[in-house]
């Protein structure tokens, strides 16, 4: 009985885990620039507390997709989406998580926001002083409202 609920969980952690994919930060910096991220758009997206309030407005990077690189080695364009989260280690080993469609590139500088419900709490990361970009899939239900 033990064995088959751990071959459950298993499975079941296997089948619903967040993907994450890396970047390089040039590749990073590249890509942001080339697709003139810092001009931001207004969205709207659904709020995923059940039986929550009305829906989230924000501002948002205009990059359509991004590429970036998976577990095996295969490059993959990855769709803006209000579901991708970033996670920045920087050289020091703190590490910071960042909504990706709130992050742009300024002046050498990542910022972006840690949270769509208080947008006041933004971080600023110089290019230089990050080790490591990564982007993952949340799987939250997190859609744009046309």
């Amino acid at each position: 009985m033990k064995t088959k609920l751990i071959t459950l969980i298993t499975i079941l952690s296997l089948t619903f885990s967040c993907k994450t994919y890396t970047i390089a930060v040039d590749s990073f910096r590249q890509q942001m620039t080339e697709s003139r991220s810092e001009e931001l758009r207004k969205v709207e997206i659904n709020n995923s507390i059940p039986y929550g309030y009305q829906n989230i407005k924000y501002e948002a990077n205009s990059i359509q997709s991004i590429m970036v690189v998976d577990k095996k080695g295969n490059e993959i364009a990855l769709e803006n989406s209000p579901r991708l989260e970033m996670r920045v280690t920087h050289k020091s080993g703190k590490k910071t998580i960042l909504m990706f469609d709130t992050v742009i590139v300024e002046n050498d500088t990542l910022k972006g926001a840690r949270s769509r419900l208080i947008q006041s709490l933004r971080r600023e990361i110089p290019l230089k002083d990050i080790e490591k970009i990564e982007i993952q899939d949340s799987g939250k239900g997190y859609k744009y409202q046309e």
